[in-house]
């Protein structure tokens, strides 16, 4: 959730500075100057969708390490950081990627990887899900971070965000135009009509796209989790996290998870998730949910009481 958060809000901001830039250079009057010219605006749109989300990319590590205070482990401190480094190093070679940057944030259970190449990515972990998991499902969420990384999903998710800002571009400009021009009556430059309906348009459009977005990046989680079962050997880790993270298990997490956004929202909130709900991933995982809403027998090695103190990983000092 951090990850496609983080970067939508990057691209919004980056959009946002390309739409002040082409106010003030003008661009706008000059695609309408002798009416509405569709092949300029979509390659305008274009430029405008695609530049706004691949530099939203570029930026994507370095705005996540900023947002959520990360600390990378350059080199380990404690027996912890030495097996959380080592498991990450593990599974990127099972995944055939290099060596991604490993780190720390203090906050509510969570977990993310970001990055714009497979190769220079980064994976980090909150101190309140290494404090409240034991070691198989903390490395069942490296390992679908590391799934992440492996399918290229930021890549992915950069693609599609620049398609849908190049309609939400391309069609609040249309609207804009027929508002100005149409309705309004307006004949000689661009008018405030324009601006306004073309602002207004490209605020109810983003919206849409969110939703578009959200769509993909629900479909790629359960790549992930599928990615993750596969490193592990067994999809038995990955339910085992998914039901904690979920509140199925024993454990004081669920109102940390809804706060963190992990589990998938509830109601029209669902539309704007960028994960599914904890159950059909652990359906999708073939694991079963027993009708009081915990996980079967076979799933729940973990949660009888709280983690062993030799099996649970502790809270790094930061």
């Amino acid at each position: 959730m951090k990850r496609v958060v983080i970067f939508l809000l990057t691209n919004i901001a980056v959009m946002a500075v390309l739409f002040i830039i082409v106010r003030v250079l003008g661009i706008d009057g000059f695609l309408t100057a002798n009416g509405l010219n569709l092949p300029m605006l979509l390659a305008f749109s274009a430029v405008m969708g695609f530049g706004g989300a691949f530099i939203s990319l570029l930026l994507s590590k370095t705005m996540a390490k900023w947002s959520t205070g990360a600390q990378i482990i350059q080199q380990p401190r404690d027996a912890n950081e030495q097996w959380l480094v080592a498991t990450v190093r593990e599974l990127s070679q099972k995944a055939g990627i290099a060596m991604p940057e490993v780190a720390i944030y203090e906050g509510e259970p969570n977990a993310f990887a970001t990055g714009a190449f497979k190769n220079s990515a980064l994976v980090a972990v909150s101190t309140g899900l290494l404090a409240s998991m034991t070691r198989d499902e903390v490395e069942a969420v490296l390992a679908h971070e590391v799934a992440h990384v492996a399918n290229g999903d930021m890549v992915t998710l950069t693609l599609v965000q620049g398609v849908v800002n190049t309609f939400v571009v391309f069609f609040a400009r249309i609207v804009g135009y027929i508002v100005d021009r149409i309705i309004l009556k307006n004949d000689r430059e661009v008018g405030v009509g324009y601006y306004v309906a073309s602002f207004v348009a490209q605020m109810i459009f983003g919206v849409l796209a969110m939703i578009i977005v959200a769509w993909f990046s629900r479909r790629r989680e359960f790549r992930a989790d599928a990615g993750a079962a596969q490193y592990m050997g067994t999809p038995t880790s990955m339910v085992n996290a998914l039901a904690r993270l979920g509140g199925l298990a024993p454990g004081v997490l669920p109102k940390s998870f809804a706060a963190s956004g992990i589990s998938g929202g509830a109601g029209i909130m669902a539309l704007f998730s960028t994960h599914p709900p904890i159950g059909e991933r652990i359906r999708a995982l073939g694991g079963q949910i027993t009708q009081n809403g915990g996980p079967t027998e076979s799933n729940q090695a973990f949660g009888r009481g709280a983690p062993a103190a030799n099996h649970g990983f502790g809270r790094s000092a930061r």
